[in-house]
């Protein structure tokens, strides 16, 4: 039984060497080629020295030394920290500086554009960079030595991994927190093998099963379509997509049997034209309420293709799963929750709500993460003791309460109503408004900014920004372009409003958003 989260590689590989692991435009890795080079990563970061818990960090696009460094750093005893390829530099190295990053793997180009914030990195000692590394670091640069990835060919021996067991952490993933910094969720690698296991079993995954995997490896719910396909010896297809059909050609092209994917994306399939001799055993969804409507396009699309709602939070990684029958029965429903895990509803006070009584949603179990890095305060907020427990326990189990409203009906089944929270979801993204403020204030062309989300029918939300400035000497393609410039696209706002006059405040002299918000809306 593999307790850690880099065994099932070398499990499959035992199993079966010669099956492909992963695929990646033209190169086929079989799962003997992926556990040599998840070897090697962990023989280079051993042969440097790195101690037990120290910090790996990833960012770069989807591809096959992606995975190998991070499942690398977790052989040899180390932390993965997987960085979404979209973020801009400030923001990458805010996450580097946070956890004290020792070494970053990354590509020759993404390196020239964090050159000039590696200064504000001080743990970092050395850069792993995928092919063509000296030939493309830039003249002068100073700072942590860069190494190329061939290093990786010819790996020192005899450094043995550091000793890890399953409660030691593994991966640190980055959210965005509501006082506007990211916060790093820790997994342990329980954590990580508990939550393969569980969606592994419910989505019925054989080593037969292709995933293609167009999330980002930095989402949680991305990074699992490598977990639950290593857990069985599947094949997982790296994909950066351009267009929605990009998807539908390569399902067909590489035999795809199952497709993740967040509401905004499943909405623009749903469009499409999908063959009738489909292969897609499975498609999932999570990041947000896929809208009913879509469910039924899909359902009519793919008429022979399993349909499982999910819902999740990188806390907990994912709290519930409503089962294909249930879909056309059961329309807005997030289902169950799923094996292994156990979803409470409950009241203020801790108590367990009745039948259709709106709660908060509280999930305990093997999945629950270790807290937020560095953090006690917001890890003290959001992992608490969970409900219910004796009071003769002397150590009481947490658990992680969600901040989001649901209810639960008659027949045990959940419903999402809300946030109370004000957190952003994009795209399956939660975006902290304070950030996007920040930048907004940082630009100097604003003297009060306010920024929040609004309904819409594709992304689930839309950001929108509305902002105190002098008309005359500031326009909003000024703003939005800062914007641009500073944020990934994702977090960049739908819409900006501008006023001349100051920005409501509530009782308690904040910003009111939700006033904002209610003017926007109702003209």
């Amino acid at each position: 039984m593999n307790h850690l989260i880099h065994d099932s590689i070398f499990d499959s590989a035992a199993r079966t060497p010669d099956a492909e692991a992963l695929v990646y435009g033209a190169q086929h890795c079989t799962y003997r080629t992926l556990a040599g080079q998840v070897t090697a990563m962990a023989a280079l970061l051993l042969a440097r020295g790195l101690q037990p818990g120290e910090r790996v960090a990833v960012y770069m696009e989807k591809r096959i030394e992606n995975v190998a460094a991070m499942f690398g750093a977790s052989a040899a005893g180390c932390v993965f920290v997987p960085v979404n390829p979209l973020l801009k530099p400030d923001q990458v190295a805010y996450i580097l500086a946070d956890c004290s990053v020792r070494l970053l793997v990354t590509t020759p180009e993404r390196l020239a554009q964090l050159a000039p914030v590696l200064a504000a990195c001080p743990a970092l000692q050395a850069v792993l960079v995928t092919e063509g590394a000296l030939a493309s670091t830039p003249a002068g640069t100073s700072g942590p030595q860069v190494l190329e990835w061939n290093a990786l060919q010819a790996p020192p021996a005899g450094h043995l991994p550091h000793r890890r067991i399953d409660t030691d952490m593994a991966a640190i993933l980055y959210t965005s927190g509501s006082t506007g910094a990211p916060k790093g969720v820790v997994l342990s690698h329980r954590n990580m093998v508990a939550g393969a296991a569980s969606v592994a079993d419910y989505l019925g995954m054989t080593a037969s099963d292709r995933l293609l995997a167009v999330l980002p490896l930095s989402f949680d719910y991305g990074l699992s379509q490598l977990t639950t396909a290593f857990l069985r010896g599947a094949s997982v297809v790296l994909m950066n997509y351009l267009f929605p059909k990009d998807i539908v050609a390569a399902v067909r092209e590489h035999r795809i049997t199952g497709l993740a994917a967040v509401p905004p994306l499943w909405i623009a399939l749903a469009r499409l034209a999908w063959p009738a001799d489909t292969s897609l055993r499975f498609i999932t969804n999570s990041g947000g309420a896929m809208p009913v409507v879509t469910v039924e396009a899909l359902q009519q699309a793919l008429p022979h293709t399993a349909i499982f709602l999910m819902y999740g939070l990188t806390e907990a990684f994912r709290s519930t799963y409503l089962p294909p029958s249930e879909v056309a029965r059961r329309p807005g429903s997030i289902g169950r929750a799923i094996p292994n895990a156990e979803v409470l509803v409950v009241r203020p006070d801790g108590t367990l709500c009745d039948a259709d009584e709106p709660g908060e949603l509280v999930h305990r179990g093997a999945l629950v993460a270790l807290g937020y890095w560095n953090d006690t305060a917001r890890t003290a907020l959001r992992f608490r003791p969970a409900p219910g427990q004796d009071p003769a326990l002397p150590l009481p189990e947490m658990a992680v309460w969600s901040g989001d409203t649901v209810r639960r009906d008659a027949e045990g089944f959940l419903y999402f109503v809300g946030r109370s929270d004000e957190m952003i979801k994009v795209s399956g993204y939660r975006i902290s408004p304070t950030e996007v403020e920040s930048v907004l204030h940082a630009s100097g062309l604003v003297s009060e900014v306010a920024v929040f989300g609004v309904d819409d029918a594709t992304l689930g939300q839309a950001i929108v920004a509305v902002a105190v400035a002098d008309p005359g000497l500031v326009d909003r393609a000024a703003l939005l372009a800062e914007c641009k410039r500073r944020l990934p696209a994702y977090m960049v706002p739908a819409q900006i409003v501008l006023r001349t006059e100051a920005l409501p405040r509530n009782p308690n002299g904040k910003i009111d958003r939700n006033l904002l918000r209610h003017t926007l809306q109702t003209g």
